[in-house]
C-alpha cells in the first residue's frame, strides 16, 4: 500500500512539474509573440478604440448598444489577429497586418459618429 502511494505520488508531482514547465515555456512565447511589431501595433489600435468608445458613452455621445455593437466588432478584429498570428510563429504578416487595419479603420470611422 505504501508502495502504491509513493509511486502515486511520484506521478502527480512529476506531472506537475511537466505542467508547471509547459506553462512557463508558453508564457514567455505569448509575451515575445504578442509584443511582435505588427502585433503590437494593431493590439494598441484596438485598445485606443476601446478607449474612445468608452469616453463617448461616458460622455453621452454614443448609447450602450452601439458601444456594444463596436466592442464585439473588435473582438472579432482581435481574435482574427490572434488566430493569424497562431498560424505564422506568433506574427502576422504586412499583407495581414493591412487586412486588420483596414477592418480597424471601419469601425474607427463608426466612433464620433
Amino acid at each position: 500500500m505504501t508502495i502504491a502511494i509513493t509511486r502515486k505520488a511520484l506521478i502527480l508531482g512529476a506531472s506537475a512539474l511537466l505542467i508547471g514547465l509547459t506553462g512557463a515555456a508558453h508564457a514567455d512565447e505569448t509575451k515575445w509573440d504578442k509584443d511582435h511589431p505588427r502585433r503590437e501595433e494593431v493590439n494598441k489600435r484596438l485598445e485606443n478604440q476601446n478607449d474612445r468608445i468608452h469616453k463617448e458613452v461616458k460622455e453621452g455621445e454614443m448609447s450602450k448598444a452601439k458601444a456594444a455593437r463596436l466592442h464585439k466588432e473588435d473582438h472579432q478584429i482581435r481574435q482574427e489577429e490572434r488566430a493569424m498570428a497562431s498560424q505564422n510563429g506568433g506574427h502576422i504578416t504586412r499583407q495581414e497586418q493591412k487586412t486588420l487595419n483596414q477592418q480597424e479603420n471601419a469601425v474607427s470611422r463608426q466612433i464620433g459618429h
